[in-house]
């Protein structure tokens, strides 16, 4: 599976996307991970992304110019590299553009947007994004929570991770997943903690973990387990 993402500020994806099981399932050629830097789609000498409000008001608000030819680029270059066709109605990929307006990202959307095979994420900036992007060339627009950011980068770091993580491979084994096993309390060594902060005052792995017996240890996960929405 492919993600594109587009951004100002690209070097805020090294760090992330190059650790851990992203870095890993990128190395398997499970996924591949493209960073756009706007800048490069615009054809002013100061490489211009950003103007002023129509209608007056505070800030910046990110051009479509230079978003609208990053997307034909990509398009291009997925479409010519597949032989698939040139038409935009191709649906194995999926727009979406960030915005604090945008619906609410949950787990439901992270299994709707793996099914296809490619994710192109534009990163909104400033006071927002021109309008236009959302009504003409995003197929939708994200917010990941009820709060404001000051930018798109870190929910496309979200997404790409909660989507990517469904992709068969990423995790090593199917029963990883949250929304298979379920999300429950889990404990590792030591059995017995002692905080120093507070002199003799141990820690504690509840007892029926360290039994051995399966059935009451099913039992006990099924009573505190929460499970996710598919």
């Amino acid at each position: 599976m492919k993600f594109d993402i587009i951004t100002i500020f690209p070097n805020a994806f090294d760090s992330y996307f190059n650790e851990s099981i992203v870095k890993r399932a990128q190395n398997k050629k499970l996924i591949k991970i493209n960073i756009h830097n706007l800048r490069n789609y615009t054809t002013d000498k100061h490489k211009t992304v950003d103007d002023k409000p129509y209608g007056g008001g505070p800030g910046m608000v990110l051009k479509i110019e230079p978003i609208y030819k990053a997307i034909q680029s990509i398009s291009t270059k997925s479409r010519q590299k597949s032989g698939r066709s040139t038409k935009r109605s191709d649906r194995t990929m999926r727009i979406i553009l960030f915005s604090a307006k945008g619906k609410k990202f949950t787990q439901r959307d992270a299994h709707r947007l793996a099914k296809y095979k490619h994710l192109v994420m534009i990163c909104g900036h400033y006071e927002g994004v021109d309008e236009r992007v959302a009504k003409h060339i995003a197929d939708e627009e994200i917010s990941i929570g009820d709060y404001v950011l000051t930018g798109g980068e870190i929910p496309a770091m979200v997404v790409t991770d909660a989507v990517a993580r469904l992709i068969p491979g990423v995790l090593g084994k199917k029963e990883s997943l949250e929304e298979i096993k379920g999300s429950y309390p889990v404990y590792t060594r030591p059995d017995d903690f002692l905080s120093r902060g507070k002199a003799g005052n141990k820690w504690k792995v509840p007892k029926v973990l360290l039994s051995g017996n399966h059935e009451k240890i099913k039992e006990w996960r099924k009573k505190y387990l929460r499970t996710l929405k598919k």
